[in-house]
């Protein structure tokens, strides 16, 4: 299952992490949104113990949003080192992601 990344726990789970996190920024009554949920829920188990898979609900986590210039949602950061290594805005194929998600691996 997918984490829950919050503005508490981003420092420890995602920046302090020496693993590739990809995070989907994304809120309940964005339509693009629910659509890729399931892409990120099947990414998350396929690369467990290897990536950290999460979400950052966008309406209850205000200032990720506004620490990483998040405008449009969904948007996927990939996240390395407590660098941003690469980012998807919109919603895209499992197949565009998993490039990426190699990609940083």
């Amino acid at each position: 299952m997918a984490l829950e990344f919050t503005d508490s726990n981003f420092q420890t789970e995602v920046l302090s992490s020496d693993k590739l996190s990809v995070i989907d920024f994304w809120a309940e009554w964005c339509g693009p949104c629910r659509a890729i949920g399931p892409v990120i829920e099947e990414l998350s188990k396929d690369y467990s113990g290897k990536v950290n898979v999460g979400k950052v609900n966008v309406d209850q986590n205000p200032q990720l949003s506004i620490n990483y210039g998040i405008t449009s949602i969904p948007a996927i950061l990939f996240i390395k080192n407590g660098q941003v290594v690469d980012k998807q805005v919109g919603a895209a194929p499992r197949s565009v992601l998993e490039k990426k998600i190699q990609a940083n691996l």
